[in-house]
């Protein structure tokens, strides 16, 4: 090897852009944060070739001063930071000081600025540096052109014009909804792509995600002493094959987290399905003390200092706002999101959800209905409703079920079994509606104010068995005590694992200690879980709670062996229903929580309104 010696500058520069600048998307997104940093209120997005050729950032921030343009293209230098203190408690979304060096030493890069209360503006070079006299109005214009231009090899690497784009795009619409407050648009070779005025969040994200996301997702608002989680998560019927929907935001900032990311998945256990992935726009917020943003280059990563209380602060906040069921929520003005299934021709049903607290609570119970004759009309009362005739009949399996269900007794504080009062609208009509009959013995046909409900039994009463179950089990689990403990050998990390976390696995029913330098031994298990392969059930568990702070295997073990029993103890197919046995139905999956899914996920119910049916015998056309 030679002596050593320093590098020259430029090396040094394009050194780092390999970290930096990864494609034309990195050098959008550090000229972009810069833009909202500095105030602005406007930007303009332009590019050409998928940004390989140009990106064009253009804002109205504050702008940077003649004595300053030379030193925002140095190493290191920047106007966000001065102190450690700064950088513990940073707020704005660029801070390192290295983005438009990097960007300068691989591009041909220039920056025309004019500062608040300057008289004109100035341009520099990030070649030469030189500095000359410009025209501008107010604001930053940051012009990088022919990325890789001197580094042919890197530029071999780069995609087509249409991946990168699409990459461009993606990283726009991270920035945008980010900041709904400021107006910002993107053009591409000329064409004008996005042009989104200042607005709310759920315009904003209406607009970039779609009305149709916004139709079918729940808004999110919960606090709990410094964290405050906002936006949009989608309901499981409007899952995705893959992650392209999924946008999380902390402090304003986009992340990546496997610890969020973790939380939301678990949020949606039990109500999607397979291998689908939710769609949601989630922006969470809390002290910037509490949250590090400097463990990545691209600052896409972040490192939380209360992990655990993050994770279940994220994790309860969906859990309750996806846990209400469609069923309680629905009333029959228009224009609001769609219940769990579609009309003919996937037109969305244009029912409004309303809080489950607006409604009376002195409803009635629910009886057969008379129908509403030919000539329909939303606006007539309901008739009367007779008593509740009788609760839905059981096979011997599902009857067993429930007996052993009533034995358990329940934990303190846990709520009550007894059947709640019904949810109704105004006219005193219940959500579902009211049966009108069976179709093949699978699915109950039933008429409520919107127009025609349509339940698969059989996934609808596996959820509501699966839920009581879930409510009689839940509180400190029974523990079965192993005759012979179960020994097995770990490695170093599963032994701290074991022991920092020893109060979280008792409280679950787990009695583990030590057998040996690299030998755990467990004592005690759920009595639920008394059957499962004990080794691999904690080597698993462990692994979770080293990744995790806060695992959920163990109640997701539980929770599938209780699916199982739901699902064997559900009406089956070809049962044949009396009407009050299958309004009992309607009127237990209006009380039940997630009863818009059975526990593997698929819907249970769809809803046809009278404009979906007329579109589809084209009355009126």
């Amino acid at each position: 090897m030679s002596v050593i010696h320093r590098l020259s500058d430029l090396l040094v520069n394009q050194i780092a852009a390999g970290e930096v600048v990864e494609r034309p998307a990195s050098v959008l997104k550090e000229v972009l944060e810069n833009a909202v940093d500095a105030g602005s209120r406007a930007i303009e997005v332009q590019l050409e070739q998928g940004g390989v050729r140009r990106i064009r950032v253009a804002d109205d921030g504050c702008g940077i001063g003649r004595d300053d343009l030379a030193l925002a293209l140095e190493r290191h230098a920047t106007s966000k930071i001065a102190t450690l203190d700064d950088l513990e408690r940073v707020g704005t979304m660029g801070f390192r000081g290295e983005a438009l060096a990097a960007i300068a030493a691989v591009a041909r890069t220039s920056i025309t600025s004019r500062a608040t209360g300057a008289g004109h503006a100035w341009r520099i070079d990030g070649g030469d540096r030189s500095l000359a006299p410009a025209a501008l109005n107010q604001g930053t214009v940051v012009d990088v052109a022919d990325l890789y231009y001197n580094t042919p090899a890197r530029r071999k690497f780069l995609k087509t014009e249409g991946t990168e784009y699409a990459h461009c795009d993606d990283m726009f619409r991270r920035v945008a909804l980010a900041r709904p407050d400021i107006g910002m648009q993107l053009s591409h070779n000329g064409r004008v792509i996005h042009r989104l005025p200042p607005g709310t969040a759920a315009a904003r994200i209406g607009a970039l995600m779609g009305d149709d996301f916004l139709q079918h997702a729940r808004e999110v608002s919960a606090e709990g002493g410094l964290l405050r989680l906002t936006g949009f998560a989608s309901l499981p019927a409007y899952s995705r094959a893959s992650r392209d929907a999924q946008f999380f935001f902390v402090n304003g900032r986009f992340v990546r987290d496997k610890l969020l990311t973790h939380a939301v998945r678990e949020a949606y256990t039990d109500i999607l399905h397979g291998s689908r992935h939710p769609a949601y726009v989630l922006f969470l917020e809390l002290d910037p003390a509490g949250v590090d943003v400097n463990v990545h280059p691209a600052k896409i990563e972040v490192r939380f200092r209360e992990s655990r209380a993050v994770h279940q602060f994220v994790y309860h906040a969906l859990k309750r706002v996806l846990a209400e069921s469609s069923a309680g929520r629905l009333d029959t003005q228009a224009g609001a999101p769609a219940a769990p299934g579609t009309g003919f021709g996937g037109a969305a049903n244009t029912l409004r959800y309303a809080s489950a607290a607006e409604r009376p609570a002195d409803a009635g119970a629910a009886g057969q209905h008379a129908g509403q004759g030919a000539g329909y009309d939303n606006t007539r009362p309901w008739p009367s409703q007779t008593p509740r005739q009788g609760q839905l009949a059981m096979d011997s399996a599902s009857r067993a079920y429930l007996d052993f269900a009533a034995s358990a007794r329940p934990p303190a504080g846990a709520p009550s079994m007894a059947p709640q009062p019904l949810p109704e609208d105004s006219d005193g009509a219940p959500p579902l509606g009211f049966a009108l009959a069976q179709l093949h013995g699978v699915y109950i046909l039933a008429q409520n104010r919107a127009g025609l409900v349509l339940v698969d039994m059989h996934a609808a009463h596996e959820r509501i068995l699966y839920e009581k179950l879930k409510t009689v089990l839940d509180g400190r689990p029974s523990v079965q005590r192993l005759l012979i403990p179960a020994v097995f050998s770990v490695g170093p990390k599963d032994m701290a694992a074991a022991e920092e976390c020893s109060e979280v696995l008792a409280a679950m029913g787990f009695d583990v200690g030590a057998a040996g330098p690299q030998e755990l031994a467990v004592r005690s298990v759920p009595a639920l879980l008394a059957n499962a392969p004990v080794a691999e059930l904690m080597r698993n568990l462990l692994e979770e709670l080293r990744e995790f702070p806060a695992s959920e295997v163990v109640t997701a073990r539980r929770n599938e062996l209780l699916g199982t029993m739901a699902c064997h103890g559900a009406v089956r197919a070809n049962r044949q229903l009396t009407i009050p046995e299958m309004n009992a139905l309607l009127r237990d999956m209006e009380a039940t929580e997630r009863a818009d899914q059975c526990n593997h996920g698929r819907p249970t119910w769809t809803q046809l309104t009278m404009g979906d049916l007329d579109r589809f015998f084209m009355r009126g056309q």
